[in-house]
């Protein structure tokens, strides 16, 4: 069972889905139905990662090694630069 998040966590979790989804996005499936959950297993260590106040370099890092390692897509650093710039703003509206 999975655990219940506080609505502030709640939020970010469905926040950081989405921008892993339709921003970061290495391996091209943003806007496919049938792959909406195909980063849903990062979530959650991003999510982690946020909430320990990891600045934009250390997602980015993080975002670029799941690509490399995990999926063994190259070259993803721009859009994972994105994707995190775009966290961090998330996590700050979230924790305000």
């Amino acid at each position: 069972m999975t655990p219940t998040l506080g609505p502030e966590a709640a939020t970010l979790h469905r926040a950081v889905s989405e921008v892993l989804h339709y921003v970061w996005d290495p391996i091209g499936v943003a806007g496919t139905p049938e792959a909406r959950d195909e980063y849903e297993g990062y979530v959650d260590g991003v999510c982690g990662l946020l909430w320990h106040g990891a600045d934009a370099n250390a997602v980015t890092a993080h975002l670029v090694a799941i690509a490399d390692d995990a999926m063994g897509v190259r070259g993803t650093q721009e859009q994972a630069a994105r994707a995190a710039e775009i966290l961090l703003a998330w996590r700050d509206v979230v924790t305000r």
